[in-house]
């Protein structure tokens, strides 16, 4: 049989990533590069699609090179990246999103939360279309971004020939068409999938009755071939323009598609890294208060797709590190010693817990400090600490870092919690994603929630899920299950420890209650007519 390859290029929040796989989804070759994003000013995110799209060339460059392959033999691309807006002018050229007009600012992130009042206005229609995002369209997605941009800078809203999610510009700028996926559009676009069309009365309510004329007309199922690449951009990436181009997904949702495309029904897939997603499918509907969906088709083909998130996971937890008066002289620990400075942490909380069992049994953390995205629903959400000391040195890092691991595993755990109650079955964790590289905040996983965390033995899930979308459109496999069960191998499984889940349980009880207080901190001041 003629060798076949298939690419998959997931682009994050941080970075590009470019992987090669065969069909037996084992991982020939793998590159990274950074990508830039820029902060003019809180809750404010931009990225620019030029530096984007330069990474995502070399990357493909470098991982073609590494796997020492006849590119001719490479079948297929697939493409994935983050829920960002991105939008292009008439001439197909970038389009600033800025205050200040910068250029090469064309994506808003979708991390991004300057939309929040127009967010808010789109909530308060009460449309119908919002049942099938939990109830209230999240600052997050895309239709408050481009709200945002008609009411403050009109003439480049009217100037816009396209928004794009970021997976499908990637597309459009690979192959030409102008096409959109399932995926995008329904999970982030208000798309109503299971109609197979927007609602006009809902985008006249608030404001978008022209949205339509702005996004491509053609609408592709996952694993649909959205063309081939052309002979500019086959240059450009080290390739032939015989490399078929799959239709475009969010990257979650294409680390979904691994972790439980062959083996869907009860399977929740946790997809950790900036922020967390948590995707879960069933045959039919359901409704879950402050969790987005139900999308049909939007991640599994006839399945509906469920989707919880977190705002901010590996970000906390950089953050919180940097923040720390320890901080500085773990860094130059880690320089010095050539480890990583998790693996210190990590190691310091060995050592304290020979002192002490539990060492955040007064430390407790809220992980809302951008906001809280399911299953509250309220992206004014804050964090906050209970139990400061003036505790100092590694040791203090070392609990406070424990702590806000827990504290986002708590938050996974509510999210469990509130898709069981509103009928889910949940037999098994699937995770990919950074956390998974981590056995110190895989054992809170599991130990938190109290259940198995099965892991896939490809540890870049996600770029594989991308990958599986290029092999099904190539042909190579006839559908998502079949490609899934050829290309993905199950890999270890983290078991939890019984004894602690009652320690787990009463710090949970303290998480959900610390919400409740901050809404009485606020209804307090709120209560002054001052502020």
């Amino acid at each position: 049989m003629e060798k076949q390859y298939f690419i998959g290029v997931d682009v994050g929040s941080a970075s590009v990533r470019a992987a090669i796989f065969d069909l037996t989804g084992t991982r020939l070759a793998f590159s990274v590069r950074p990508i830039r994003q820029f902060h003019p000013k809180t809750n404010f995110v931009e990225q620019s699609s030029v530096d984007i799209w330069s990474n995502v060339c070399n990357t493909v460059k470098e991982a073609t090179f590494q796997a020492n392959i006849d590119p001719t033999h490479i079948r297929s691309i697939g493409f994935d990246a983050t829920c960002s807006l991105v939008a292009v002018n008439t001439g197909g050229q970038p389009l600033s999103v800025s205050e200040n007009n910068v250029p090469e600012r064309d994506i808003i992130m979708w991390m991004d939360h300057r939309a929040g009042k127009e967010a808010n206005s789109i909530n308060l229609t009460n449309d119908p279309t919002l049942r099938h995002v939990g109830g209230e369209v999240s600052v997050e997605m895309a239709l408050p971004k481009i709200l945002w941009l008609k009411n403050h800078f009109p003439q480049r809203y009217h100037a816009a020939w396209r928004f794009f999610d970021l997976a499908d510009f990637l597309v459009w700028k690979a192959t030409g068409s102008d096409v959109s996926s399932i995926c995008t559009l329904t999970c982030k676009w208000n798309y109503l999938a299971h109609q197979m069309q927007f609602s006009k009365e809902f985008l006249q309510k608030i404001g978008l009755e022209d949205l339509t004329d702005k996004i491509p007309p053609v609408i592709l199922e996952l694993g649909e071939k959205a063309g081939n690449l052309t002979s500019e951009t086959a240059c450009e990436l080290g390739l032939h323009d015989k490399v078929i181009v799959a239709s475009g997904i969010i990257d979650a949702h294409a680390g979904g598609l691994a972790l439980i495309g062959a083996n869907p029904i009860g399977s929740l897939a946790i997809i950790s890294g900036t922020s967390n997603c948590h995707m879960i499918v069933s045959s039919k509907p359901t409704m879950v208060p402050g969790v987005w969906g139900p999308y049909y088709g939007a991640m599994l083909p006839e399945y509906w797709l469920n989707e919880g998130g977190q705002s901010a996971a590996g970000s906390l937890v950089e953050w919180s590190l940097h923040q720390h008066e320890a901080w500085s002289e773990l860094e130059d620990e880690a320089h010095s010693s050539g480890h990583h400075y998790y693996q210190l942490l990590n190691d310091a909380v060995t050592q304290l817990e020979k002192l002490e069992k539990y060492p955040t049994a007064q430390l407790h953390i809220l992980a809302d400090h951008h906001g809280n995205r399911s299953p509250r629903a309220n992206p004014c959400a804050k964090g906050m600490v209970s139990g400061l000391t003036l505790e100092k040195g590694r040791e203090a890092l070392a609990r406070y870092y424990l702590a806000t691991l827990q504290s986002i595993v708590y938050g996974t755990r509510h999210i469990i919690d509130t898709l069981i109650t509103a009928g889910h079955q949940i037999d098994r964790l699937v995770m990919c994603g950074g956390a998974t590289k981590n056995q110190l905040w895989l054992r809170e996983y599991a130990n938190a929630t109290g259940q198995e965390i099965h892991l896939a033995q490809e540890e870049d899930a996600v770029n594989l899920g991308a990958a599986i979308l290029g092999a099904v459109a190539s042909g190579a496999f006839a559908s998502i299950a079949e490609a899934a069960q050829a290309m993905v191998r199950a890999g270890n499984i983290i078991y939890p420890d019984k004894e602690t889940f009652p320690f787990h349980q009463v710090k949970y009880k303290v998480y959900l209650q610390m919400y409740q207080d901050q809404q009485r901190y606020i209804d307090i001041m709120r209560s002054t007519m001052l502020f």
